[in-house]
């Protein structure tokens, strides 16, 4: 999830050209100002007409910054969707995809990362309770996170495979990002509950730890049923 929609956080904005470090402003302002709205009052109670009142901008610049309403709060968290595959088609020679995924998330939860679910950023958490509360954004967060980015890193894991073995493609896709969602969620839970995410931090790494430990070593005889 991005908190600065369409800008790297490890960039310098003032580093920008001004018509460039403008449209950023322009497009961060409209989207802390219908997330404030949204957390407020709820996602369907507010018109678009009213975000960009409260933004002083036109309802057409809205739209030229984000083609839809839904589009002002999964726009930022979808520029992420392809970012598993990214990572293992960039990892290093020698390192498994598992090794790589775990190390990228590893990074991200101890950079309090708002997609490891282990951020207390106000606004961070105004996004995941309007999600949670939205039937329609909830719905949009599965299709995307649940099958589009598993379908693009199946993709990229059948692509790198030299068996070029389908099934094993998918059910490592899909055993990688479940992990990674459940480990989200456990950690905006935490956030949701009023957590600090700097004391939360040790707990959200171990779990970490035995959720890619899960995938790389296979569940094996686990939940035998002994009588």
């Amino acid at each position: 999830m991005a908190t600065h929609p369409g800008f790297d956080a490890g960039h310098d904005l003032d580093a920008l050209p001004l018509r460039e470090r403008k449209k950023i402003q322009t497009g961060l302002r409209l989207w802390r100002t219908a997330i404030g709205l949204f957390a407020e009052r709820g996602f369907d109670q507010v018109p678009v007409a009213e975000i960009a009142a409260a933004a002083e901008v036109s309802k057409m610049t809205v739209f030229n910054y984000f083609p839809s309403k839904e589009d002002l709060v999964m726009g930022p968290m979808e520029q992420h969707l392809d970012e598993p595959a990214r990572v293992v088609r960039e990892r290093a020679p020698g390192t498994s995809a598992v090794a790589a995924l775990r190390t990228h998330y590893l990074a991200a939860l101890r950079r309090f990362d708002p997609s490891t679910g282990l951020s207390d950023d106000p606004i961070v958490l105004d996004v995941v309770r309007v999600i949670h509360q939205t039937p329609a954004l909830l719905m949009r967060a599965t299709a995307g996170f649940g099958q589009q980015t598993q379908t693009l890193l199946a993709t990229e894991l059948l692509a790198q495979d030299p068996a070029h073995d389908e099934l094993t493609a998918r059910v490592a896709a899909a055993q990688l990002l479940a992990a990674q969602l459940t480990l989200t969620a456990d950690n905006q839970r935490r956030m949701l509950a009023g957590g600090r995410a700097a004391d939360a931090l040790p707990v959200a790494l171990d779990q970490a730890h035995r959720a890619f430990a899960l995938v790389e070593q296979g569940l094996g005889d686990y939940c035998t049923r002994t009588a």
